[in-house]
């Protein structure tokens, strides 16, 4: 059993090792051909057109966007759930609510795509008439609920597994259940509720369908939520499925714009453990 462990250990690690090697090799022609000081600083992404131009930055932006509408949406509210079911409802209001959430994460990403098309962006119309039919705040807001289960379940699990007396004690000093579950519970799981962020924050950053589908293809870089953008995600969809031959500088882009998201991921995820980090330093 303890061989059987190791090589289970051992092939998450061959797994990612295999996933760089990949991208690697493909970016590292790419940048033979492409300057890596135009990729990096360059605002035009224009691959697939006759005048060629790499640079990533409207990629990034798209996803940055998206992503942080999502996050905006759903950091708060996941949070503000969590801490009703773990506090304020009844257990058995818990047991049915719960379960249904996490549902929500269970739904196929293209229905949230034509969710988002069909449904969202037609009503922000109404509200926001210069909307157009393709933008980055209706798959963002909807990238939002989607990934509010995500934040809710681990961020409840994480407020359940504080201590009682520490509720116990804020009661006796006199604070009032908001003020118990806000300062003192909330930051007692900060360490839980932040692993659900970055949970969360991962999973919208990997998004393709819904941007797919609803935020359109033009690569541009803005931080405007009213206008079409794409995402690192569609681009390499686009390029996969397309007609693109795999030997061409055109294809191997979708592997620059791969480590791209892969390196921007890592260094998120490190940022966070260290905020962890911190935190559990603080409240331990």
């Amino acid at each position: 059993m303890q061989g059987v462990m190791f090589m289970c250990s051992l092939l998450s690690i061959v797994t990612t090792v295999g996933i760089i090697i990949v991208l690697l090799a493909d970016t590292w022609r790419f940048f033979g051909e492409v300057s890596i000081v135009e990729f990096i600083t360059g605002t035009t992404w224009t691959p697939l057109f006759e005048n060629k131009q790499f640079g990533i930055l409207p990629l990034l932006s798209g996803t940055l966007l998206t992503t942080g509408i999502a996050c905006l949406l759903a950091v708060p509210v996941g949070i503000t759930i969590a801490v009703y079911l773990n506090e304020y409802a009844s257990p058995k209001f818990t047991a049915v609510v719960k379960p249904i959430l996490e549902v929500l994460a269970a739904v196929p990403t293209v229905v949230y795509g034509f969710f988002a098309l069909q449904f969202v962006t037609p009503l922000l119309q109404q509200f926001i008439p210069g909307l157009a039919g393709f933008n980055a705040l209706s798959p963002g807001l909807v990238m939002g609920l989607m990934i509010i289960p995500y934040i809710t379940s681990l961020s409840e699990d994480a407020l359940r597994a504080v201590p009682n007396s520490l509720r116990e004690a804020s009661y006796g000093l006199g604070a009032n259940r908001f003020q118990t579950a806000f300062k003192v519970l909330v930051p007692a799981a900060s360490s839980g509720i932040v692993v659900s962020v970055i949970l969360a924050i991962s999973r919208a950053l990997g998004e393709t369908m819904i941007v797919a589908i609803a935020a359109g293809q033009e690569p541009r870089l803005t931080f405007n939520p009213l206008h079409a953008v794409e995402t690192i995600t569609t681009y390499i969809v686009q390029v996969s499925m397309g007609d693109v031959p795999q030997d061409s500088i055109e294809y191997r882009s979708i592997f620059a714009a791969g480590i791209t998201l892969f390196v921007f991921t890592f260094l998120l995820n490190n940022l966070s453990f260290w905020i962890r980090k911190k935190y559990q330093q603080r409240y331990e």
